[in-house]
């Protein structure tokens, strides 16, 4: 048996459990990371100040930030992402095969996973700390709006990042809808319909928050959020009894969950 056949044997022999995981997974924990994640940064709406509570708030995780994000975000994520690259390459069967889905509808949820995945591998070498030793690695947890503003201002960049906002919404929006045929939630045309506006009501809201982050950030007088980030931070030092320039207790890590 060659290796691909063996491939496709495992694929086959454990179809049901994998797509039962791959749709679960898209939901909880992928799709419920990106509710955070973007109605976080739509914080930044209410001025620089709040979005920085929101980013210490998750860096008060310390330590266990990076083994947290790997578990709940990255590793699901992966798993996701090559179970839908095997299934658009036909190396597993389409176990989704939605006999009511229109096939542009089916092909934008195919399309708009795989520019959703490329913009997050752009998004996390741009803003993570691990993209850093490659150029990135931008964004700074103790001058959250200002160093995600200045990161955001070329026009180029933020329209890549329309993109990939749009296209990871819509993915997750549309990915309720199928998932609930997956899971045998909704049957009938009219529970189709029914499920159907509520995907486009979450799509729209997600949308909007995606969106009115990026503007927001956009937006953001770089020097005000540093001079407000920085009564913050020296806030911080004298409620953990540290003196200007020392390092911090608990040092934070830029993370994906901040950023647009």
């Amino acid at each position: 048996m060659s290796p691909a056949e063996a491939e496709t044997s495992f694929f086959s022999r454990h179809q049901f459990l994998i797509s039962r995981l791959f749709s679960l997974s898209g939901l909880i924990p992928v799709g419920a990371f990106l509710v955070v994640h973007l109605v976080t940064n739509a914080s930044v709406l209410a001025g620089p100040g709040t979005f920085q509570s929101r980013v210490d708030l998750i860096h008060s995780l310390g330590p266990l930030l990076v083994p947290i994000e790997w578990a709940f975000i990255f590793l699901p994520m992966l798993f996701h992402a090559s179970v839908g690259f095997a299934i658009i390459a036909g190396g597993l069967p389409n176990v989704s095969s939605y006999p009511y889905v229109g096939n542009v509808r089916y092909t934008l949820q195919r399309a708009t996973g795989m520019i959703a995945f490329a913009f997050i591998i752009w998004h996390v070498i741009q803003l993570h700390w691990m993209g850093a030793p490659l150029g990135g690695g931008k964004f700074d947890p103790h001058h959250a709006s200002s160093s995600a503003a200045l990161a955001l201002q070329p026009v180029g960049v933020a329209i890549l990042y329309a993109i990939g906002i749009l296209s990871a919404v819509f993915h997750l929006a549309n990915g309720l809808w199928t998932m609930g045929i997956t899971w045998g939630l909704w049957t009938s045309p009219a529970a189709m319909q029914r499920a159907n506006w509520i995907s486009i009501i979450v799509g729209v809201l997600l949308g909007g928050a995606g969106l009115g982050a990026l503007a927001g950030m956009r937006r953001v007088d770089v020097e005000q959020a540093r001079a407000i980030e920085d009564r913050m931070d020296e806030m911080k030092r004298m409620l953990e009894g540290r003196e200007p320039g020392d390092a911090p207790l608990v040092r934070p890590v830029a993370t994906s969950a901040e950023g647009n």
